[in-house]
Formats: C-alpha cells, sequence, structure tokens
C-alpha cells in the first residue's frame, strides 16, 4: 500500500510499504481523509519534536521512518477477533494518543501527560498518511451517521480547542484574544464563543484567515504587520483580555499575547515549538499574569464530536484544499508553509 514517510527535515517520500496486519486488541481502518497538522508541519521543518529518530519509542519500539498523519477518519474494515465495541463498517475518526497506562499521570486519568506520550502518525505504529492504519481499540470513535468523513478528520484538531479552553480560567462573558488564526486558532475561537466569551480579537496577518476568524465568531481581527495588537487590544478593551490564546510558535508573540492581558490574565500556550522563547518575567511579575500550557487532550473525543455533528463546531468549513496522497508535499506540505491563505489541507489516500 502507498504511505507518507517522514525520513528527516522536508524529506516526506511516499512510498509502498507492507499493508498492516491486525493483532490482539486492535482495529485495521481504511482511511477516508487525514489533515495536515501544524505539528505535522513543525516536524517537516525543522523536526524531529515527537518523531523517534535515534532512539526506539518505548510504546511502539519504531524509529523514523515512520508513517505520518494523525488527524483522520475512515472506515472499519477488519476487527481482530478479541475487539467487542466495533465491527466491519463501522464510521470512525481516531483519539491517536499512545499512553503507557502506569505512570503517574496516567493513573490520575491524565493520559495526555504520560511520560511516554507518543501519537499514532507521529511516534509509529502506522498513520494516517496510508491507505489502511491498524490501531488499538482504545483509539476509536464511531461517528454519528450525519458526519462526514471529512467532518470526522477534524475531531482531533477541534480536540485541542476545546481541551485548551477547558484547561482555562475562561467564564462566560470574558474577553478573549487569539493570537493566530490557522486550524486550531479557528477552533479556539470557536470554542472560546461557546464558552461565553463576550468579544474575541483574532490576531492574524492572511486576510484570508482573518476572514475565517470573523466568520466563526471572532468580533475584531488586528494585522500585526499594520498595528501594535497589543496597544490596540489594551486601548478597545480598556486594560486588556481576561485569556489570550497563544496559536503560532513564534517567540515574539508570546511576550505580545501575555502583554495583551489584563492585571491578573493569563496567557494559555497552545503551540508546539521548534526552538526556545524568551519573555520577560516582569511582564508576568509586575501585573500578576499566569501562564499555562496545553497538550493535546484527554476525556474530551466524544463531546468534540457531538460538538461537530450539532454544527456548534464549524470544521469542514476550514478545509481549504483537498488532495490526493500522491500530492502531499507539494500540493500539501509546501503550500502550507508558501501559502498563508490555505487553511486545513485534507487528504485522500484512497
Amino acid at each position: 500500500m502507498k504511505a507518507a514517510r517522514w525520513h528527516g527535515p522536508q524529506d516526506i517520500r511516499v512510498e509502498n510499504i507492507e499493508e498492516p496486519k491486525t493483532h490482539p486488541g486492535t482495529v485495521k481502518v481504511k482511511v477516508e481523509w487525514a489533515g495536515i497538522c501544524g505539528s505535522d508541519l513543525h516536524e517537516y521543518l525543522g523536526g524531529p519534536i515527537f518523531i523517534p529518530r535515534d532512539n526506539p519509542h518505548p510504546l511502539t519500539n519504531e524509529t523514523a521512518p515512520i508513517v505520518m498523519g494523525h488527524e483522520f477518519s475512515g472506515k472499519v474494515v477488519e476487527v481482530d477477533p478479541t475487539v467487542t465495541s466495533f465491527q466491519v463498517g463501522d464510521r470512525v475518526c481516531i483519539e491517536p494518543i499512545y499512553a503507557c497506562g502506569k505512570c503517574f499521570s496516567c493513573r490520575r486519568g491524565h493520559y495526555n501527560l504520560c511520560v511516554h506520550l507518543g501519537f499514532h502518525g507521529l511516534s509509529g505504529g502506522g498513520g494516517g498518511f496510508s491507505e489502511f492504519t491498524v490501531v488499538p481499540e482504545y483509539m476509536v470513535h464511531k461517528l454519528p451517521d450525519n458526519m462526514t468523513f471529512e467532518q470526522g478528520a477534524l475531531v482531533e484538531p477541534a480536540a485541542v480547542a476545546l481541551h485548551a479552553v477547558r484547561q482555562s480560567r475562561l467564564k462566560a462573558g470574558d474577553k478573549v484574544a487569539v493570537f493566530g488564526a490557522g486550524p486550531i486558532g479557528l477552533l479556539v475561537i470557536q470554542a472560546a464563543k461557546l464558552a461565553g466569551a463576550s468579544q474575541i480579537f483574532a490576531v492574524e496577518i492572511s486576510e484570508q484567515r482573518q476572514a475565517f476568524a470573523l466568520s466563526v465568531g471572532a468580533a475584531h481581527v488586528i494585522d500585526p504587520s499594520q498595528t501594535d495588537a497589543v496597544q490596540e487590544i489594551q486601548q478597545v478593551t480598556g486594560g486588556g483580555v481576561d485569556i489570550a490564546f497563544e496559536v503560532t510558535g513564534v517567540p515574539a508573540v508570546l511576550t505580545q499575547a501575555i502583554n495583551s492581558t489584563a492585571l491578573n490574565g493569563e496567557t494559555v500556550i497552545v503551540s508546539i515549538w521548534e526552538k526556545p522563547a524568551e519573555i520577560h518575567p516582569n511582564d508576568l511579575v509586575l501585573g500578576e499574569r499566569t501562564v499555562m500550557g496545553i497538550l493535546a487532550y484527554r476525556h474530551i473525543f466524544p463531546e468534540v464530536i457531538q460538538l461537530i455533528a450539532n454544527k456548534q463546531f464549524k470544521a469542514e468549513e476550514l478545509i481549504t484544499k483537498k488532495i490526493s496522497l500522491d500530492q502531499i508535499v507539494k500540493e500539501g506540505f509546501e503550500a502550507l508553509v508558501k501559502q498563508k491563505s490555505q487553511v486545513k489541507i485534507v487528504v485522500q489516500p484512497n
């Protein structure tokens, strides 16, 4: 079968590899649609971050080259006899977290903070950028009949956004700034609106993404290349927002996000970073501000699926391009690097 595998930075190859087989506790899925994530782009440009290159991942025992793709949906085509929750023909999406189940975080139910954390499609074990993949039963979630496979492929990034808002201190009526209106940023805007944010600012350079931000719930868009975003937010709000979400992974933007908040405000870092960022501690100390990070999601996929099915999350509308697996490098990864008009590109392996 065909699969897109990461060999190194800016070296993703579509190759023919052996079709995976089920084993106890697993389900085989024919992939229908898979999204290219910002994390995938970080791996392409500056990895490895999650990808195991020198030492095998402790839960998959694999090293690069690995099959990529962790945002995907598909149809169950084979079920190991030990699996009882699914059957052939089920329409599903995948919650791609590998966790050991034994460490302190796992025992507390915080499996997204596992000391051996990995992702199907980043850490080995297969991935969504392939015709078929085999996943553990616990990763699989059924899709309702009124959801498309394209929507199913966007459950994973929507889960990141909802988890970010849930972990924040956001209360109904709060003012919010979202720095970066890529796919996750746009979903964070929607999640903040669902949580009751009264005023949402989107800070984004791309005109196309600014338009998307307004369409999904932002009240104001600010182009930081044309104006001082922090100053404008402080002026319009009369002192700053209650919560800022940093969704760019750009070091300078983290400082802007912090300084856009009011006294005692909170900044939530949603991005995965390729390199360190420097902040001035006094930006926190003198305003009693806080900064927190969030990673992926936990115990949230069923709710996200329902929100998308109910059209409370506008997920499918964020898709700006659909491509085949053979086009994934030039029309997928390279397009996302060069064309800021792109939001979410999805890939059809079959």
